[in-house]
C-alpha cells in the first residue's frame, strides 16, 4: 500500500500509526479520510475552475451566441466592433491567449478571439 505525501510539507516519508498518518519531517498528523476528502475537493475545484463565464456570470458553452457589451477597438483596422454586435457559434479555448478565451467569427471583421469579460450570453 502506498501512503500519500504529507499535505503540510509534501514529504514522502509518511507512515501509519494506528488510524493516523504521520509525517516525521513536520510532525503533521492526519487521517486517510482527510486525504480522500482533500482529493475530492481538489477535483471539484478543478472542474469548477474550467468554467468560462460571461461578464454577467452566465456559463458559456461551445456554440452559444453572445452579444458584445462595449465598443472594441480592432488592431489593424480603423473601425471597431460596436456595442450590441451579436456573435454566433462561439468556440471556447482550453488555453486562453492573453485572456482571450473565446474564438469566433464576427461579421464584417472575420475570425478573432474575444475575452469573456466583454460579452454576455444572448
Amino acid at each position: 500500500m502506498t501512503l500519500p505525501n504529507c499535505p503540510s510539507c509534501d514529504s514522502d516519508l509518511t507512515y501509519q500509526d494506528g488510524a493516523l498518518l504521520m509525517c516525521p519531517m513536520c510532525a503533521h498528523e492526519w487521517t486517510a479520510a482527510e486525504t480522500a476528502d482533500a482529493q475530492n475537493h481538489a477535483d471539484n475545484n478543478a472542474a469548477v475552475d474550467n468554467v468560462i463565464r460571461d461578464a454577467v456570470g452566465n456559463e458559456l458553452q461551445d456554440g452559444d451566441a453572445v452579444t458584445v457589451i462595449r465598443d472594441l477597438k480592432v488592431k489593424g483596422s480603423s473601425s471597431s466592433i460596436k456595442v450590441g454586435t451579436k456573435v454566433r457559434s462561439i468556440r471556447l479555448l482550453a488555453d486562453p491567449v492573453d485572456g482571450h478565451d473565446i474564438d469566433c467569427k464576427v461579421d464584417g471583421f472575420g475570425q478573432m478571439k474575444l475575452k469573456s469579460s466583454v460579452v454576455k450570453k444572448a
